[in-house]
């Protein structure tokens, strides 16, 4: 038996009277988040000679963000499913706001990690409820455009933040590159308090303490321990551990939600085989082209000789190009013509394409490089609308704040995990080709030390072949996910018709019906 349309606790059925302009405020502070996630990295050189920061400093001044963003989404997204989405959006914004004011003004590099650090807890707080007000304000008929919009926004802020810092950097000092955000919180503020309808779990559960507190350390753990193995080493005793203690806490975590009452988290979800298959291939997406930008970035820097501001408008044709399909709707009109797993896989296929015209197209020069960058901008428009999509269906609306905290959960372990795997392939095979280069800390100081031009150019050389093979990886990587997407988001399909057709047949036994489906897609209530 199918679950009636009634129930459902949107406050709109058929879509809230000013959901566009909702949708446009949302995206504009969800932009502000993304960008600081990258936009620091073109700051570094200004940041280690005017606040006189060490490596580590530096560090932790781009980690702290993230960091504690990614340890907080699931907690926050529980959070505003409980406590209200419209109150958690102003507390978000508020904290986001100070955050930037705090770090643009920042006299040392310990105000600057911890004012990162509030900026993370407000990221948290925007990035979940964001999402949770879309699923919340538009009915089915438009809610892929509008997860497809909201998604343009991420891959914009993602890919943007490097041209952002170094556009502002080119004209102020480093501390602009917060100051700007507060105007953007600030509109944002209101508009919230004036257009956003507030909603929250109407069963009042209880709220789950134990719970926030167990993913919160388990994910953070996981997190700092990617983000540590390439500086210290994957078998490291500060790696190992952390990640030992994190997937631990994760462990009880889940052990946790699976015997209270009320859990943060339903792990029942994952018995959807349509959640499944959309999480693998969000994981993957994140790590494709998280992995990618990471390398592009020092590639452009440090190999083909630009300036930051040179090298983020070269990294600017792929979010370009998710920008340009995703307004036209070009992902919205694909999924209901070739369904969501054909969307996914065609999506994934192109993403995985673009990395491989980018290693070996790209290695000498720019213009193979911007052939690939375009081509993954092609491919990201196609999956990551889908992937939202069929994450956030697979939920109850009422759970819709915990999905969301799914999704940007992924969405950052894969980007970590992306940097991580292929910065180590990247390693290791400039580690092959340039032994004696093993030592320095990093590729510039490996090219200060080397004697003469013809040592430096096979530093260079050897850098940009380590940058082919782990593109190349991160490509076979990416298209193994989006096959297995599809092939899980297929058989889902195929189940949940058969189930309605047993149904629409009079099996005669519905209530057992009706739980079967429960069991495969998880619970509706």
């Amino acid at each position: 038996m199918t679950a009636p349309a009634a129930p459902r606790t949107e406050p709109a059925p058929q879509g809230h009277p000013q959901r566009w302009l909702i949708l446009g405020v949302i995206c504009l502070a969800q932009l502000t988040v993304l960008l600081d996630n990258t936009v620091l990295n073109v700051a570094i050189p200004s940041l280690t000679t005017e606040l006189d920061a060490s490596t580590a400093d530096v560090q932790w001044m781009i980690n702290a963000y993230s960091l504690v963003q990614s340890g907080l989404l699931l907690t926050a997204g529980s959070s505003a499913d409980r406590y209200g989405r419209k109150k958690m959006l102003v507390v978000g914004l508020a904290l986001f706001g100070i955050g930037s004011l705090v770090a643009g003004l920042a006299q040392s590099s310990g105000q600057l990690i911890a004012a990162r650090a509030g900026m993370g807890v407000g990221g948290a707080l925007l990035i979940t409820t964001t999402l949770a007000v879309v699923v919340q304000i538009f009915d089915d008929s438009e809610r892929v455009r509008a997860i497809g919009l909201w998604a343009t926004v991420n891959s914009l802020g993602f890919a943007a933040g490097p041209l952002v810092g170094g556009i502002v950097l080119d004209h102020f000092w480093w501390g602009a590159i917060f100051l700007i955000n507060i105007p953007v919180a600030v509109i944002g503020l209101v508009a919230v308090v004036r257009l956003v309808p507030e909603f929250k779990n109407p069963r009042g559960e209880r709220p789950d303490l134990l719970g926030a507190l167990l993913s919160t350390v388990g994910m953070t753990a996981v997190v700092f321990a990617i983000i540590s193995g390439p500086e210290h080493g994957w078998t490291s005793a500060r790696v190992l551990l952390t990640a030992f203690v994190g997937v631990v806490v994760l462990a009880g975590f889940v052990l946790w939600e699976l015997h209270i009452p009320y859990p943060m988290l339903d792990m029942h979800f994952f018995r959807n085989q349509k959640f499944i298959g959309a999480v693998a291939g969000a994981i993957l997406v994140a790590f494709g082209m998280g992995g990618s930008l990471f390398l592009l970035t020092q590639h452009l820097q440090f190999v083909l000789g630009y300036g930051p501001l040179e090298a983020g408008l070269r990294t600017a044709p792929m979010a370009l190009t998710v920008v340009a399909l995703n307004l036209t709707g070009l992902g919205a009109r694909l999924v209901p013509r070739l369904g969501t797993p054909a969307t996914i896989a065609a999506g994934m296929s192109a993403l995985a394409a673009g990395l491989a015209a980018v290693a070996v197209l790209g290695r000498d020069g720019y213009t193979g490089m911007l052939l690939g960058l375009v081509v993954m901008g092609a491919g990201i428009s196609l999956a990551m609308p889908a992937m939202a999509n069929a994450i956030m269906s697979a939920i109850p609306p009422e759970k819709a704040g915990v999905g969301a905290g799914v999704n940007g959960t992924l969405a950052e372990f894969g980007n970590g995990l992306g940097v991580a795997v292929l910065g180590a392939v990247l390693n290791i095979r400039f580690a092959a080709l340039v032994p004696a280069a093993v030592g320095a800390a990093s590729l510039p100081a490996a090219l200060a030390a080397a004697d003469g031009p013809g040592e430096r150019a096979v530093i260079k050389d050897a850098f940009a072949s380590g940058l082919e093979t782990s593109q190349l990886v991160g490509a076979v990587a990416v298209l193994a996910g989006g096959l297995l997407a599809a092939l899980l988001l297929r058989r889902a399909e195929r189940t949940e018709a058969e189930t309605r057709e047993a149904v629409k047949t009079g099996a005669g036994d519905a209530p057992g019906t009706a739980g079967g489906r429960a069991d495969s897609t998880g619970p509706a209530a």
